[in-house]
């Protein structure tokens, strides 16, 4: 009897879990945050003007900018870069104590991911505004657009800054531009530099894209669109003889043997075509909506 009730059981839960494997998927697998391999291909220190270095990878962005007084680094690419980062600083003569300060365009993955290896190994100060400081110490998670799906070591910033405030090592003073559009803390920064025996105003300007963003009724940014279009006039005022881009491509810019703008383009250009951009995905988003 016992060995029927046994068998009675046995077959009931059978039946149960088969009924609930039809009825449930499986849950997906966890995916890590993966880039094309050119964002990820190491390149070695090129020279884009007579202190400021593109020490990162071929597509994307981390310039190192040497004074009489120590260097200061701008973004710094995926997180598997660190040590790339490191080895370039100490081909161009950069020990990690002489690295004083870290500076970023935003803070996502691609830009901001070894930041927190970087400041750990060199002790450089961390300088960022408000809006970027709070999701670089979450390390990019609950992003505004992508949630936690590009996540990086978390990192605390040092100097919080407001808009034109100006950071000054050695020689050189750099000054900070909010452009807010891509995330809420994106920046831009301006300084003056010699190349080719002629002094130019270098802009670092943040990406103005929105990847698959929500434009219209974002609940988590709902001003998107006004921000943007206030970003557009201020890239369109900075000072700009030499613009350069995170994303090297989106200024002409090509990393290999050697740093060559390919194409010579300006702030306002670049503003110009973001903004085009811009407005074909509302019209899209728009129509969709309608539809």
């Amino acid at each position: 009897m016992i060995e029927k009730i046994t068998l009675l059981i046995t077959v009931t839960l059978s039946g149960l879990v088969s009924a609930q494997a039809r009825e449930y998927a499986p849950l997906p697998q966890l995916q890590a945050y993966q880039v094309p391999e050119a964002w990820r291909q190491p390149v070695a220190p090129l020279q884009v003007a007579d202190h400021t270095w593109q020490i990162g990878t071929a597509e994307l962005t981390a310039l190192l900018l040497k004074t009489g007084d120590g260097a200061i680094l701008i973004d710094g690419g995926m997180p598997q870069a660190a040590d790339h980062l490191l080895a370039n600083m100490k081909k161009l003569g950069v020990a990690p104590d002489d690295l004083k300060l870290i500076l970023h365009s935003h803070a996502h993955s691609d830009h901001a991911g070894p930041l927190a290896a970087i400041r750990r190994v060199t002790g450089a100060r961390l300088v960022s505004n408000a809006e970027s400081a709070a999701l670089l110490a979450r390390g990019g998670a609950d992003d505004i657009h992508f949630g936690d799906g590009i996540v990086y070591p978390p990192v605390q910033a040092d100097r919080l800054l407001q808009d034109g405030e100006e950071v000054t090592l050695g020689a050189l003073t750099l000054k900070a531009h909010f452009i807010p559009g891509h995330t809420p803390g994106s920046l831009a920064w301006t300084w003056r530099d010699r190349r080719g025996g002629k002094t130019v105003e270098v802009a670092y300007v943040d990406s103005l894209t929105a990847p698959g963003y929500q434009l219209l009724d974002n609940p988590h940014y709902p001003h998107i669109v006004d921000d943007y279009r206030s970003t557009f006039e201020t890239v369109r005022g900075l000072p700009c003889d030499l613009l350069l881009t995170p994303h090297p491509g989106a200024s002409g810019w090509k990393y290999g043997e050697e740093a060559v703008q390919r194409e010579s383009v300006s702030c306002t250009a670049y503003a110009d075509s973001a903004e085009k951009k811009l407005d074909g995905q509302l019209a899209e988003e728009r129509s969709k909506k309608a539809g």
